[in-house]
């Protein structure tokens, strides 16, 4: 049987074209636009997690003593430097005195003057009390006038009041003495604890007002780590909890702390829940003050209840949910995530129960419609 030309054309052209639509077809479907989207899912487990918080911090002095003079002066010299350790009542420095030594002499030679004059007062009030004795006598025997005896009663009150001053003024000058002398011994500068020394602000010669901190001393043993969490993962936070400090120069050494309070007062501006952690055994070589700490507190385990991977928690609509699959099919499904664990485990208290199927990773954003094909892993996403 021959057919036309033209109709074996259009079979043979009928015959490339079938297999390349078809072929187009397959490829559109199966890696096109048209391709269902990979996933992975999970089933929701019913499990108890170990909720944790993480926060930074900074390595702090928890007792930091400045050392300086309590009047303005001149250094005159400072015997420690930064990173000397130092025993209580160890002299660190001393203030220049400048006349405070001539001060001494001279309120040593008043008191001198003073107890000399007080041993004259006493020699007139004994004299006075003598003649005032014999007038009262001869008065009595007519043997002088009252007026005399009334000038004897009255030099023995001037002697009595003159001896009284002269005491009075030697107890004051005693007292700017010890003044004195207390001021001169403030000029020294001595540490009031075992420390160590961590600055030393002003070198010998400078001139400082009274307060400023000369030296710099901490006690080494009681380091903690000022920490900010989140105030929204905050919950839970208490005095106690046991922690774990990762200092920034030893990141593969985790230290053991516990909380030791919670501060009542949090950070308005950064909204951080602040708290102070102590080491449970000070570190075998002390950090640097002000080094920064990645801290995880560990808070009590939470009973169990249906939990999913944190990544298969996804906003639709402005609700917060999961995409769950039902007979293979999809459907967006709002919970209401509960606490979590640092292992990316998020209970959720409404919406869920355990066994049903939930995506975990999809390669694209997902919708109602959406064609699926579950992968055992998306390439290029963590499991």
């Amino acid at each position: 049987m021959k057919f036309p030309r033209l109709q074996r054309r259009t079979l043979t052209l009928l015959a490339v074209t079938v297999p390349l639509a078809v072929l187009f077809a397959y490829v559109a479907l199966r890696s096109g636009p048209l391709a269902p989207v990979a996933v992975t899912v999970t089933q929701v487990e019913s499990r108890s997690i170990a909720p944790a918080l993480a926060g930074i911090g900074t390595v702090q002095a928890r007792y930091t003593y400045k050392i300086g003079p309590t009047g303005a002066g001149r250094v005159r010299r400072v015997d420690v430097q930064v990173g000397d350790h130092v025993a209580a009542g160890q002299v660190l420095g001393e203030m220049d005195p400048v006349d405070l030594d001539e001060r001494l002499r001279a309120q040593q030679a008043a008191i001198v003057s003073a107890d000399a004059a007080l041993r004259q007062a006493e020699a007139r009030q004994v004299f006075a009390r003598t003649q005032a004795a014999r007038y009262e006598q001869l008065l009595a025997a007519r043997g002088t006038s009252e007026e005399q005896a009334v000038i004897k009663r009255q030099e023995l009150a001037l002697a009595d009041a003159a001896l009284v001053a002269a005491r009075a003024d030697g107890a004051r000058l005693r007292a700017e003495l010890q003044a004195v002398r207390a001021q001169r011994g403030n000029l020294v500068l001595v540490a009031p604890v075992a420390g160590l020394v961590v600055a030393r602000d002003v070198d010998p010669g400078t001139t400082v007002v009274a307060g400023q901190a000369v030296i710099e001393l901490i006690d080494p043993a009681s380091l903690w780590v000022d920490t900010r969490f989140d105030q929204i993962a905050a919950e839970g936070l208490a005095a106690g909890l046991p922690a774990k400090a990762v200092l920034r120069s030893r990141r593969g050494q985790a230290l053991d702390a516990r909380v030791l309070r919670v501060e009542p007062r949090a950070d308005a501006v950064t909204e951080e829940t602040l708290a102070k952690l102590s080491f449970d055994a000070p570190p075998a070589s002390l950090p640097p003050v002000g080094e920064l700490a990645e801290v995880t507190v560990q808070l009590p385990a939470l009973a169990a209840a249906p939990a999913i991977p944190n990544a298969a928690l996804r906003t639709v609509g402005g609700q917060r949910g999961v995409w769950k699959m039902t007979d293979g099919k999809l459907a967006f499904a709002a919970v209401t995530p509960g606490r979590g664990d640092l292992d990316g485990w998020v209970q959720v208290a409404q919406g869920l129960a355990a066994g049903e199927q939930v995506v975990v990773y999809s390669e694209k954003t997902l919708s109602a419609r959406s064609r699926i094909q579950v992968v055992e892993r998306i390439a290029g996403v963590s499991p």
